[in-house]
């Protein structure tokens, strides 16, 4: 590797190390998506060898532009941010680009002092993973006055405002129809709040697939707001009407984790007791015993998708907004079972 230099690094030493034009040099830095990966790569090495970053900083700063993207996320524990995180920041880093994290933990304060990266320039763009507009318990701030915004994870009731996710309603059908072509026909939904979209979408999908069955099973709900804790007292309502299911169709896999375990501590086993099937396909979801049958999210892929769009929409390449919807995948594993193995 070479030595960097002593003087200070000039684009002519960056394009003479990259093997490539001055001219190609200048347009990776100015307009990254309109130069080959390969090559962008081979200028993104060259500008760290010989220390040219900060002269490309400084150009940032006078096309007032940081080439920066702030990513706002409730919770960075959340089970699907690190997926969607990684395809943001390779979808960025095609595009000459870095990310910023800010972890509000639903703060309004602590918001407030990310979007300030927005106001002073330390951002061009924003993707939310919110849910919402910010800032939270204020007057909703004015879509004029904030950046190119792009949401994800959790949709939001802004039709000015492109989403991208899975779809929740067509992967929740679809799962319903898996647990009633086992032979289930007493499925109770337990739902992530009635503060989550997410939650009625999947519902809605859930509803859909009980009613292409000929005998129409029952539309049977029982509210929990996504943690293992609501779905163990989901568990523990049902049993005190003393009114079960033979299914669970949970609104995500911690809920699921949280029925299984419920079931569990009173004895009964899953799937040869009840069938129990989650939604999200965590990490911890092929860990835990029994193996969990859930839905996946393509998370890297909604967050590559997400941030092309923005960069996209930085560039004037495409201001069109829309809901991009993706496939969610069925994963089988050993906690569902048809109804005739269970001898209920």
């Amino acid at each position: 590797m070479s030595e960097p230099l002593e003087r200070p690094a000039t684009i002519e030493d960056v394009a003479k190390l990259a093997g490539v034009s001055i001219a190609t040099v200048s347009r990776a830095l100015r307009s990254p998506e309109k130069v080959a990966e390969s090559t962008r790569k081979k200028v993104t090495a060259a500008i760290a060898r010989t220390g040219y970053t900060a002269n490309a900083m400084a150009q940032n700063l006078r096309m007032q532009r940081s080439q920066m993207v702030l990513v706002l996320a409730s919770s960075i524990a959340d089970p699907n941010f690190a997926g969607i995180l990684i395809g943001l920041e390779k979808a960025a880093a095609d595009r000459g680009y870095g990310v910023l994290i800010g972890n509000t933990e639903g703060t309004t304060g602590i918001e407030q002092t990310y979007m300030r990266f927005l106001s002073t320039g330390m951002a061009d763009g924003l993707v939310l993973l919110t849910g919402h507009i910010p800032v939270a318990g204020e007057p909703q701030t004015p879509l004029s006055s904030l950046p190119a915004v792009v949401a994800t994870e959790r949709p939001l009731a802004h039709s000015d405002i492109s989403y991208v996710g899975v779809d929740d309603v067509a992967a929740s059908k679809m799962a319903t129809e898996y647990l009633i072509s086992l032979g289930h026909r007493k499925i109770v939904f337990i739902s992530g709040g009635p503060a989550d979209i997410r939650s009625d979408l999947r519902h809605s999908g859930y509803r859909q697939g009980l009613k292409e069955t000929p005998d129409a099973p029952r539309d049977w709900r029982v509210e929990g707001d996504g943690t293992a804790e609501s779905g163990r007292a989901a568990v523990e309502r049902l049993f005190i009407k003393d009114d079960l299911p033979t299914a669970f169709f949970c609104f995500n896999d911690n809920t699921a984790i949280g029925v299984i375990s419920a079931l569990q501590l009173r004895g009964y086993n899953v799937p040869e007791d009840f069938s129990v099937l989650g939604f999200d396909d965590i990490p911890f979801a092929n860990n835990f015993t029994p193996g969990l049958t859930t839905i996946r999210q393509p998370r890297h892929h909604i967050g590559e998708k997400a941030m092309t769009i923005l960069l996209d929409r930085l560039a004037n390449r495409s201001l069109e907004t829309r809901t991009h919807l993706l496939h969610g995948d069925l994963i089988v594993r050993e906690s569902c079972a048809g109804v005739s193995k269970r001898g209920r």
